[in-house]
């Protein structure tokens, strides 16, 4: 397994080791002694599971506030998507920036997103499936969203030129970050 930093410090991108032959690979998405040992002790409760039929479905951005904040490591089981981590943890000095990488069924990379990061991704295939494991459980009352072409984040996502996402009525209303009190508090780190 190797962690490979983003452009954002906190967020990491998961490359798990494949074993191939004849038949096919094997791999191994989780292990918990082998990411304490990469520094990254996550003890995750829930594991979901999505399934998005139409390419450029857009789920996202989306938090879940404290007290049931939640780390997610997410990967792509099947198709492609582009995945995006934003910071809003107020006092870091990334707050408001984003990054995003390409996760597919093919390349077996994973994105850890952490706590106080809005998470959202962008299909690049039809029926493609998502599955991430969270730290906390789902609490409504501490889901959010920020809207996904919010102009003070400028996420530059793959869309072909006209081409709108397929979005949820709740990410279409979603508010802008300026209009946003953050929950999230960065610490310096140690």
């Amino acid at each position: 397994m190797k962690t490979n930093p983003t452009s954002l410090p906190d967020v990491l991108v998961i490359e798990p080791a494949r074993f191939g032959d004849a038949r096919g690979w094997f791999s191994e998405t989780w292990n918990a002694a082998n990411m304490a040992a990469a520094g990254l002790e996550l003890s995750f409760v829930q594991d979901n599971h999505s399934f998005s039929a139409t390419q450029y479905t857009l789920r996202g951005l989306h938090y879940q506030s404290p007290p049931h904040a939640q780390d997610k490591l997410v990967r792509c089981s099947r198709g492609r998507i582009f995945d995006v981590a934003v910071d809003i943890r107020r006092g870091s000095p990334h707050y408001g920036r984003w990054t995003g990488v390409e996760l597919s069924a093919e390349n077996g990379r994973q994105l850890l997103v952490p706590k106080g990061f809005l998470h959202a991704f962008l299909t690049l295939t039809p029926d493609c499936e998502v599955q991430y494991k969270c730290t906390d459980f789902y609490a409504p009352d501490c889901d959010g969203a920020i809207r996904w072409d919010d102009p003070d984040i400028g996420i530059d996502w793959p869309l072909p030129p006209g081409v709108e996402p397929v979005l949820s009525a709740k990410d279409s209303a979603a508010p802008r970050l300026t209009a946003f009190e953050t929950p999230f508090t960065w610490t310096t780190p140690e």
